[in-house]
């Protein structure tokens, strides 16, 4: 469907030669600024909606940094649009809460897979098709991560709609889901929560494009439930730097 006469995409306000072929993917528009910072000669090119976009240069390369927002649905939108007007590799930064008692406020999670408990990827895929990272995507944030020495996790992650669902399932008239569900995922060793992470995985297989994502943990719930020291962080630095190094890595290949 055609949106405008000039080919810019009708969300996120952008067309062919806004946006390099990498992409940055924070969700809160507000980090956009922070991240375009670590880039060469940065300038912001879009301010739509919640998808706000810098474009600069790292190690040479073109690259973008842009917002989606909260969810899958509005992350999926700005991957599509993306994709359209050039982009090829994505990046999801972003926060997490923990699941795996293993996983504590302040650490790196980085996703290897997300479970489908969202809308917007079943409108893509079927079930039984599986929400998985790049694995080129997926090794370079590893390699990020160890480059910087942090405390990381790589395994799946949860993605749900409704972030009230999560913490305070006992209310929703579909707690008997909810909950049971949660114990699922933490018997099956999912390290943490968030929420795009699945529509994205599913829309870059559908669009042959590549996606990975890495996120700070804020705080464990787990953890907090069973009496365990339960930090709570909210830097987002981290995240940010092990997605502009593994950029880096990227690029370099």
């Amino acid at each position: 469907m055609k949106y405008s006469d000039n080919g810019e995409q009708y969300h996120i306000g952008l067309k062919t030669g806004d946006v390099g072929k990498y992409v940055i993917l924070p969700g809160d528009p507000k980090r956009c600024e922070k991240i375009a910072q670590y880039f060469d000669d940065a300038k912001l090119v879009g301010d739509r909606r919640e998808f706000v976009t810098y474009t600069g240069y790292l190690n040479g390369e073109k690259v973008s940094v842009t917002s989606t927002g909260i969810g899958g649905a509005s992350a999926s939108i700005a991957m599509e649009e993306l994709v359209k007007i050039g982009a090829e590799k994505f990046i999801r930064v972003g926060t997490c809460g923990g699941m795996d008692t293993n996983v504590k406020g302040g650490d790196i999670v980085i996703a290897t897979g997300a479970i489908r408990m969202e809308g917007t990827s079943k409108e893509y895929a079927p079930i039984e098709f599986p929400a998985v990272a790049d694995l080129d995507i997926t090794n370079a944030l590893v390699q990020s991560a160890k480059n910087l020495e942090y405390d990381f996790h790589t395994g799946v992650v949860q993605c749900k709609d409704s972030f009230y669902g999560q913490h305070n399932p006992e209310r929703m008239p579909v707690s008997y889901e909810l909950q049971n569900k949660w114990e699922a995922w933490k018997r099956m060793g999912c390290l943490a929560s968030e929420m795009e992470s699945a529509a994205l995985f599913i829309t870059a297989s559908f669009l042959r494009v590549k996606a990975g994502s890495v996120f700070l943990t804020v705080a464990n719930q787990e953890r907090e439930k069973f009496g365990l020291e339960n930090p709570v962080v909210h830097d987002t630095d981290k995240a940010i730097k092990t997605a502009i190094e593994a950029l880096k890595i990227l690029i370099k290949e």
